[in-house]
């Protein structure tokens, strides 16, 4: 009988894809993706600027539970974001300050949690990155079940391991490592595209005159 525990080992990431993405914005990069990828419902914990681009670690755990976190954060490696699916439940804060200073030792980049994250002013202090669905002070169980480096969901976004996880104020999206140079590409394309009609508008020359053409098909 299985006892509900499964870890796998990890995926390494993908540099180069790491790389290519990294400062572009998650809206573009969701947007050049179909506008059908990225996380709803979780927030930045930190009160100023975040950003992350890093490798998907990730980690399944019963609502309320982190000892399959405390296993990852052993096999965490630089450059690493620690993904956890909490089933979405904030009755009980999956990781605090404490387990932040591990993963920062570690080498970890940032924390996406769907669920909830304690100690909030240290991931300030220490300028952590982390995006949570809420905050709450009771601490965990520790009992399991839960799974390591399996196919996740966060904020209804699929995480695979392995995956490139690229977050800012905004959000997070995850882009597959095969896809990753491609869509790096288009994004680059497109925020220079944003950048031009920013301009134009500003300088009084950007027609709108496609909202016309697109009621008129429509039959307005």
């Amino acid at each position: 009988m299985s006892n509900g525990i499964h870890i796998h080992p990890r995926v390494e990431g993908f540099e180069q894809g790491i790389t290519a993405l990294l400062g572009l914005p998650s809206s573009v990069v969701g947007d050049v993706m179909g506008r059908l990828v990225g996380t709803t419902g979780l927030l930045p914990i930190n009160r100023s600027s975040v950003t992350v681009c890093g490798n998907a670690f990730t980690v399944r755990v019963r609502a309320g539970d982190n000892l399959l976190i405390h296993k990852a954060l052993d096999m965490l490696k630089p450059g690493d974001v620690l993904v956890v699916d909490g089933e979405g439940d904030i009755s009980r804060a999956l990781v605090g300050e404490i387990m932040m200073t591990s993963a920062m030792v570690q080498g970890a980049v940032g924390f996406v949690m769907d669920g909830a994250v304690r100690d909030i002013d240290a991931f300030e202090e220490h300028k952590f990155p982390c995006w949570a669905r809420g905050v709450n002070l009771r601490g965990p169980y520790k009992d399991g079940p839960g799974s390591i480096n399996v196919p996740v969901t966060v904020g209804g976004m699929l995480v695979q391991p392995g995956d490139i996880i690229l977050g800012d104020s905004d959000g997070i999206v995850a882009v597959s490592q095969h896809e990753a140079l491609a869509i790096a590409k288009a994004a680059k394309e497109k925020v220079l595209v944003e950048q031009k009609m920013i301009a134009d508008i500003k300088a009084g020359t950007y027609s709108s005159a496609w909202v016309d053409e697109l009621l008129k098909q429509k039959g307005a």
